[in-house]
């Protein structure tokens, strides 16, 4: 079975398929059946030791059984009684060239054929085990074939001790039989085995893995088409968890695309109308200015109002074009005076008639920032501040905008408390996202985003500290500029 996963490019051109395929040598399922096979015969390998030390043992036991009841027969009537040819059919029969007894610490020749000049090897049957056991076995059946082996020890209940002489031809040959017949058996062992084991790793992972393999490939060339994420099954395993986890990612992935898309559209298309937008602003500014020089008591009362309007479009636009450039420059950053900078602010503000504006920034207070970013982030969460106050028509409400700053070590820490009615959920629960986390209805979240950015590239924060009915306070963290060692020691070396 080839794993093969197919991907088109170019949909809708003339673009040929682009074919990606697993080999078969490289696939999951292959690798998976030969290490099966591979670790069934490992397995067999590490039994067949004990079976093949085992198996020689046997064989040695039954030569020295068989030659211990000739030896009773022999020991109870005359040796001699046996003729030259009945020895030789004894010994043949057995595979053996000499048999002894021993009884009472005396040797007695019973059989010989002829006698080898030399005994390679001394079994002692008694003594055999397991590792000596599996050492000698291998020793025999991979160097002998030419040994003549002297074997002995005690046959069931006897109290005498039997010899064998004999060579270890005919045991090596009944072991390379005994093996070749255990090397097929295992062979089919490990082939069955690989089988039924490929198949429910196939079914139970390989398989599953293979769906979210193709399920990738396939949502990746179409991230907006609904179709293709992937459809988790009901399982509670470990591929159960990884398949929802996908679909999920896919499904986040999908709509986050589709904001990217519309936030580029947008782009896209206020950038187009920007130039004739700003046109039509600046003629209806004009209008505005003059409008307030016309005496009527009614125009007079929708004027301010009218005027409140158009600069609020026109800083939608701009803030949405702010907001669509690439990356913000780095800040410039110099030691301010945070009192002053706080009053620039508060001049910029159209703060209405009701509304208190407290500075409570100590005269000395300084912080380390680039001056027009922290201008634009101060004035972005205080105008966030004056805005949802404004909408407060009570007159008995206290409305005040408070900016206060403390110093933590070498950290500034800026508050922007206000007495407004605080932040609806959908708000806090999308702080600092585009388009998402608006105060008001009607606002982008543009403010509060991009003071985000430009806090974060001075290396600090913008939290929200509290949110209830009659208190909001944001917090801006800017820690100071860290000094490098070579700066800090020329700086010890210049005279005062």
């Amino acid at each position: 079975m080839s794993e093969t996963i197919q991907a088109q490019e170019g949909i809708g051109t003339a673009a040929p398929a682009i074919v990606r395929t697993v080999p078969l040598s490289r696939g999951l399922s292959t690798k998976l059946l030969l290490l099966t096979i591979v670790f069934v015969l490992l397995a067999e390998v590490l039994i067949f030791l004990p079976w093949i030390a085992s198996y020689r043992l046997n064989w040695l036991k039954e030569r020295l059984s068989t030659a211990a009841a000739v030896s009773i027969v022999l020991v109870q009537g005359e040796s001699t009684s046996l003729s030259r040819t009945a020895q030789n059919d004894v010994l043949m029969a057995i595979g053996a060239k000499a048999i002894a007894v021993r009884d009472g610490g005396v040797s007695r020749l019973l059989v010989v054929a002829e006698m080898p000049p030399k005994v390679d090897e001394h079994i002692d049957i008694a003594s055999i085990g397991m590792i000596k056991g599996m050492t000698g076995a291998l020793d025999t059946l991979f160097f002998g074939g030419d040994r003549m082996l002297r074997v002995f020890g005690p046959v069931g209940d006897s109290d005498k001790e039997f010899e064998l002489i004999m060579p270890d031809n005919s045991l090596r040959n009944a072991m390379l039989r005994y093996s070749r017949n255990v090397a097929f058996v295992s062979l089919l062992i490990s082939l069955f085995t690989a089988m039924l084991v490929y198949a429910a790793i196939d079914l139970i992972m390989i398989g599953p893995i293979r769906t979210m393999t193709r399920s990738m490939l396939s949502f990746s060339e179409a991230p907006d088409d609904p179709g293709r994420i992937i459809h988790p099954a009901a399982r509670a395993d470990e591929i159960g968890v990884a398949e929802r986890e996908l679909s999920q990612m896919q499904e986040r992935l999908q709509k986050m695309l589709s904001e990217q898309k519309h936030l580029a559209d947008l782009g896209l298309a206020v950038s187009k109308i920007n130039h004739d937008m700003r046109n039509i602003l600046a003629s209806a500014q004009l209008m505005s200015d003059r409008l307030r020089q016309v005496k009527d008591p009614t125009v007079q009362a929708f004027a301010p109002k009218l005027l409140r309007a158009l600069d609020r479009a026109v800083s939608y636009s701009e803030g949405v074009l702010a907001y669509g450039r690439t990356q913000e420059p780095p800040p410039a950053r110099r030691r301010l005076r945070l009192r002053q900078l706080v009053e620039d602010v508060h001049g910029l503000l159209d703060i209405e008639q009701g509304i208190e504006f407290v500075n409570s920034v100590e005269p000395a207070f300084e912080v380390d920032a680039d001056s027009d970013q922290l201008f634009r982030v101060l004035t972005n969460l205080c105008r966030n501040s004056v805005q949802a106050m404004a909408a407060d028509s009570e007159s008995a409400l206290v409305r005040r905008l408070a900016v206060s700053a403390v110093r933590l070590g070498s950290v500034s820490r800026i508050a922007v408390s206000d007495t407004g009615p605080g932040l609806p959920p959908k708000a806090r629960e999308n702080l600092f996202a585009a388009f998402r986390g608006s105060a008001r209805s009607g606002g982008t979240g543009l403010g509060l985003a991009i003071a985000h950015e430009l806090i974060r590239a001075h290396g600090g924060t913008v939290e929200l500290v509290e949110s209830i009915g009659g208190r909001t306070t944001f917090a801006v963290t800017i820690p100071d500029q860290p000094v490098r060692l070579d700066q800090a020691r020329n700086g010890l070396r210049r005279p005062a």
